[in-house]
């Protein structure tokens, strides 16, 4: 039980507007509920905001204070999660990049995945960092100056960054591990040079496109054989597009 609640006492602050993925706000936001810490939605506007599955809309989820009614001293700890949308929308706001800047500026940890890091590039937070993202952003974080790494999940001081959903177990883990205080899992960074771009794209993500399903359970289902699929990127994309098929008929 202890080891559950480490971060009791702590808040956390999730900075997300609307077209987050769903799932890189809501497992980490339970994972930390989970390990005891206070948990605030922080957004550019009253209300609620809209989660996306991938390309598919998404659950509400409530606001509990927008970006100009609350500061970074209120916090120990910030998260980013990502989406396509998301963090573009979120790089536009001069809020948004000052309350993520004021974050780095105090020292306090920050966890961010997938398209997140967008944000730091804005707030020129990236600047002789190490880190990962989703892969499809790579050459915006070199040119943002930063090292890129193509792993599950890289921690740089008070950072801390992974490539997307089918890393989530991993990230979560370090994510825990940077708000309370412990040692990087995998010791000291020594890398100088990024990891090449990929020669293609996560083909499962475009075959998801086509064959997501609707119906919720669907969806849930459909979620799951992505982050299969993503972690055998190297698996041919029809065995992928069977999957779905599988998936969708599952729940017809």
């Amino acid at each position: 039980m202890a080891g559950r609640k480490k971060l009791m006492g702590q808040r956390i602050a999730v900075l997300a507007t609307d077209g987050f993925e769903k799932v890189e706000l809501t497992a980490p936001v339970a994972a930390l509920r989970a390990a005891g810490a206070e948990v605030d939605i922080v957004s550019l506007h009253r209300g609620k905001i809209r989660g996306m599955n991938l390309h598919m809309p998404a659950d509400l989820v409530p606001v509990d204070w927008t970006v100009d009614q609350v500061s970074a001293r209120d916090y120990d700890g910030l998260l980013v999660p990502g989406g396509f949308i998301n963090p573009d929308v979120l790089r536009q706001s001069s809020e948004a990049r000052d309350f993520v800047r004021d974050f780095d500026q105090l020292g306090k940890p920050i966890a961010t995945l997938c398209h997140g890091p967008w944000v730091m590039a804005s707030s020129g937070l990236l600047a002789d960092r190490t880190l990962t993202s989703w892969p499809g952003i790579r050459d915006d974080m070199v040119h943002a100056g930063a090292t890129w790494l193509d792993q599950e999940v890289v921690r740089d001081g008070n950072l801390v960054t992974s490539r997307g959903p089918q890393d989530m177990v991993p990230f979560v883990r370090e994510m825990i591990q940077l708000y309370a205080g412990g040692p990087a899992s995998k010791g000291a960074l020594r890398r100088r040079h990024s990891d090449p771009q990929r020669e293609s794209p996560i083909r499962v993500t475009n075959a998801a496109m086509r064959w997501m399903p609707r119906s919720p359970l669907g969806t849930v289902l459909g979620l799951a054989l992505l982050g299969v699929g993503v972690m055998a990127a190297g698996r041919k994309n029809g065995g992928a597009r069977s999957a779905g098929r599988e998936a969708g008929s599952a729940t017809a």
